[in-house]
């Protein structure tokens, strides 16, 4: 094995740890996302569950449930597009040439 197949057993080693790294880091992160100027807000976990909801009671009208039900989505798919946002920021760069290499763990 030549110096070159080393070299990238080496990087996909790291990147292998960097991922492992990333992953414990977002079981810790929790995103809060609103939406109605905050009537509704809600927070996620790193694995997106759903750790905490707080509704104001001026939004809540029996009459009008899907209301409060499409506050409740837009909430939600804030807080998602965060997360998402947040865990591809920290995603490391794959180096160039490891496509394909398998697992090497």
């Amino acid at each position: 094995m030549g110096t070159g197949f080393a070299k990238k057993k080496k990087q996909a080693k790291m990147l292998q740890a960097q991922l492992t790294q990333m992953q414990d880091k977002m079981q810790h992160t929790e995103i809060t996302g609103s939406a109605g100027n905050g009537l509704v807000t809600l927070t996620l976990s790193g694995e997106y569950e759903l750790k905490n909801i707080f509704i104001k009671p001026e939004c809540v009208d029996p009459e009008d449930v899907d209301g409060l039900q499409d506050l409740i989505k837009a909430a939600y798919n804030d807080a998602s597009k965060k997360l998402q946002a947040q865990s591809m920021s920290g995603m490391p760069q794959m180096p160039s040439g490891l496509a394909g290499l398998g697992n090497w763990g």
